[in-house]
């Protein structure tokens, strides 16, 4: 029978385990301004009134559903968004995939 040797140089693999925890803890930043980027501008009170607390986005504005939604409110009523027409959620969730990709990738 023949003896079988493995080593494993854990300094690459402790590395690559600390630049993985460095790049997801930017994450929720990254995830948080890409969601500011989504939001549409009329007066600046959402962007303003989003916030990042613990790790969750909060969209504190009463009309925060409806431009999550794609939509504003105009004098002739709701409209269909030019700046947002997808909302915030969708295209924040879409950059959160591929960014999770990118940090995972050398694993």
């Amino acid at each position: 029978m023949a003896n079988l040797k493995i080593s494993l140089n854990t300094k690459d693999l402790e590395k690559k385990l600390q630049k993985l925890e460095k790049d997801l803890d930017k994450l929720p930043q990254e995830t948080f301004q890409e969601f500011k980027k989504n939001t549409p501008i009329k007066s600046g009170n959402a962007k303003r009134k989003t916030t990042l607390k613990n790790d969750t986005i909060k969209a504190d504005y009463p009309y925060a559903g409806v431009l999550d939604k794609g939509r504003h409110m105009t004098s002739r009523g709701m409209r269909g968004s030019t700046q947002a027409p997808e909302g915030m959620t969708k295209p924040t969730v879409k950059f959160l995939k591929k960014r999770l990709k990118q940090i995972l990738k050398g694993f």
